[in-house]
């Protein structure tokens, strides 16, 4: 006796989006445990894939599949129209009973349904595409034998299209991709138009000479400066000495600033020289073991061989800077020595040296903490990390497993910019060749170099903060906002770990997890056990706490650090890319007039603030956290205390921006904001 038919109705959902249709063809099959249906075109049913679209049709079985485990979908090119890719929301899918379907279309008997999800972006280059239902499991959870294949397809697939290659020796490897069209749609965005009006900085390509005056530059930051608020804050008040302080502390570069309880043995500093600058009873042996001072070292520059521009050579320094936390609660400069070698031509300098000298000491610890934050604490730890994050997660994760679907929207976007960043900004005739002080022959250097001084704790926000005594500092708002942050983070992510994880085992047995760590360590950390990156996880907490790592490091962090930067360097000399004369070897012999002599040329000044004004915004295509951990987020936070997740009033200090807070709203990604508009990234 012949098997009954089974028959099925099959919605297929595309996304709203404006672009999301298509004028492909889409074949679709049904996978059962038990079978599977022959491919259906929904195109013989006359419909169409536009966007918002739901196109219904029936899907007949001869024989029975059991339970629909997989749908299989194939665009196929319509001739004579253009192969567009398709956003397919996902397909949702109910078995019908004897009664078929009512007059309004609507099933009657049969089974409640499924629905398949896809987010995604489909093209006809994929071939088949098999989507499965919504539940997101770890492989021990995997029942049927077919999904447990499917995951084990998936990642077969996912390696042979991305894979690893070397950037730069000593540096975190990279993706094996040259072109951001090689990424396809599911890993690209579009970025939203630049925040300043670049009009007013295009004009000066040719002008390869230095800036004449302060009121030159007065004038060209009216025209480029004149709706952001903090650039103006920080263009009045870059002279000044508690300043200088805060932006060590709460500026565009906060990771270098760290308490010392010994002066550097390189840094010929007495007690007797310093001691105007602290308070009357006190010494400085005193205000070392207090914990008042602070220092930050560019120690990293040694040696880097500076840039040569507009036919001109430039010049570095790795200069050693003390700061003193005064008694209204005030980080101020008190000491700076521009090369690592004490020596006679080699002076320190001091608040009470004439006014040009200590600005210019100044300006030259500013240069080099332009080329340290760059290189080091944004594209070294959000940028070329992420991608190692970003990439070892496609490879060694399928798409069901819960880290992947918390992770991915906060790193999927690093690979297009980062590949991006390697073609054009980094490359020959870019803004690092052409514009800043270190170069592109100094960036094997700064780029190993910071990564071997790179640890584990420095990236996880409690242990960095600790190690660097900022807890010390009532006005380092980085610090305890990032610390917020990470808590904030810390209890979202441990939620979810214990909601999949039911003991330490279950993290131990994860072949998949234990893969994608020892991934990232190989690539990320590059198998330097010094590093302090885990090589295996052994418990719920171990897990936790490098996610919340990854998760911070690529939205937080990296708002802290990029979003800010023309807050802090639009205002040129205040942030200088390069220096046109070498560091002073004595003193006096600078003159306001002369000052511009070691600023960056007219051309080049530009050339950075165009990249950084592109770098500044978001991308356009943000989206929000996936669908199916959104009772997750309302349960978190409904039990957790979020008002730790605002910005609060801080009257006891001066009237410096808004510390990192409101930067990193706008890139914190969606597990901490509870309002997103959508303009964020």
């Amino acid at each position: 006796m012949a098997s009954p038919m089974e028959e099925f109705q099959v919605s297929i959902h595309t996304s709203p989006g404006l672009t999301s249709g298509t004028y492909s063809s889409l074949w679709i099959a049904l996978i059962g445990s038990e079978g599977e249906t022959l491919p259906l075109s929904i195109s013989l049913a006359n419909q169409h894939l536009l966007p918002g679209s739901v196109c219904v049709v029936k899907v007949r079985s001869a024989c029975p599949l059991g339970l629909v485990v997989l749908v299989r979908l194939r665009l196929e090119p319509r001739p004579g129209f253009p192969d567009l890719p398709w956003k397919c929301c996902g397909v949702g899918i109910q078995r019908l009973g004897v009664g078929g379907v009512d007059g309004e279309g609507q099933p009657q008997g049969g089974d409640a349904g499924e629905f398949f999800p896809c987010g995604r972006w489909l093209t006809s280059a994929e071939g088949e595409v098999e989507l499965r239902n919504g539940t997101v499991c770890l492989l021990s959870s995997e029942s049927e034998l077919k999904l447990r294949d499917h995951r084990v397809t998936e990642m077969q697939n996912k390696k042979q299209k991305i894979g690893w290659r070397v950037f730069i020796e000593g540096a975190p490897h990279c993706v094996d991709v040259s072109l951001v069209s090689q990424l396809g749609p599911n890993l690209s965005y579009t970025r939203q138009s630049p925040g300043i009006n670049l009009h007013y900085l295009r004009g000066f390509t040719e002008r390869a000479e230095s800036w004449r005056s302060f009121e030159e530059l007065d004038t060209f930051f009216s025209h480029n400066g004149r709706e952001n608020s903090i650039a103006k804050y920080v263009q009045a008040h870059w002279r000044e000495d508690w300043f200088f302080g805060y932006q060590c502390q709460n500026g565009c570069n906060p990771l270098m600033i760290r308490q010392t309880r010994l002066l550097p043995p390189n840094m010929a500093v007495t007690s007797d020289m310093l001691r105007p600058f602290l308070p009357e009873t006190s010494t400085l042996e005193q205000e070392l073991e207090k914990g008042t001072i602070f220092l930050l070292d560019y120690e990293v520059l040694e040696g880097v061989p500076a840039n040569v521009i507009n036919d001109r050579q430039q010049y570095l320094s790795a200069p050693l800077c003390l700061l003193h936390l005064d008694q209204q609660g005030e980080l101020k400069p008190v000491a700076i020595q521009l090369q690592q070698n004490p020596g006679p031509q080699n002076p320190v300098f001091l608040p009470s040296d004439p006014v040009c000298d200590w600005l210019l000491a100044k300006m030259w610890v500013r240069c080099a903490d332009f080329q340290c934050h760059q290189l080091a604490s944004h594209f070294l730890r959000t940028h070329l990390l992420g991608e190692v994050y970003c990439t070892a997660t496609l490879r060694q994760l399928p798409e069901v497993h819960p880290l992947f679907q918390l992770l991915m929207p906060h790193i999927r976007t690093t690979l297009q910019i980062n590949i991006q960043a390697r073609a054009s900004l980094l490359a020959p005739n870019g803004v690092f060749d052409k514009a800043i002080g270190c170069g592109l022959a100094s960036l094997p250097a700064m780029l190993s170099r910071s990564s071997a001084r790179l640890s584990y704790r420095s990236l996880c926000v409690p242990d960095d903060l600790e190690d660097r005594g900022l807890a010390a500092l009532p006005r380092c708002y980085y610090a305890q906002d990032a610390l917020r942050v990470w808590s904030a983070l810390h209890r979202f992510v441990l939620r979810l770990v214990e909601l999949y994880y039911h003991g330490d085992q279950c993290v131990e047995q994860d072949t998949e997890l234990q893969s994608w760590i020892m991934e990232i360590y190989t690539h990320g950390f590059l198998q330097k056990p010094q590093s302090g990156c885990p090589q295996s996880f052994q418990t719920m907490m171990e897990l936790t706490k490098f996610v919340t790592m990854v998760i911070f490091s690529c939205s937080a962090l990296h708002a802290a650090v990029n979003f800010s930067q023309m807050d802090f360097d639009l205002w040129m000399p205040n942030c200088p890319a390069s220096m046109t004369r070498p560091p002073p070897q004595t003193k006096g012999t600078v003159t306001e007039d002369n000052l511009f002599s070691f600023l960056p040329e007219v051309n080049s000044t530009c050339s950075v603030l165009i990249t950084l004004s592109m770098l500044s915004v978001p991308a356009a295509d943000y989206s929000r956290y996936d669908h199916t951990h959104v009772h997750t987020v309302h349960k978190f936070l409904s039990s957790s205390r979020c008002h730790c997740v605002s910005t609060g009033s801080r009257s006891s200090a001066p009237a410096p921006p808004a510390g990192l807070w409101r930067k990193c709203r706008q890139n914190s990604g969606p597990l901490l904001m509870t309002s997103q508009t959508g303009t964020e990234n």
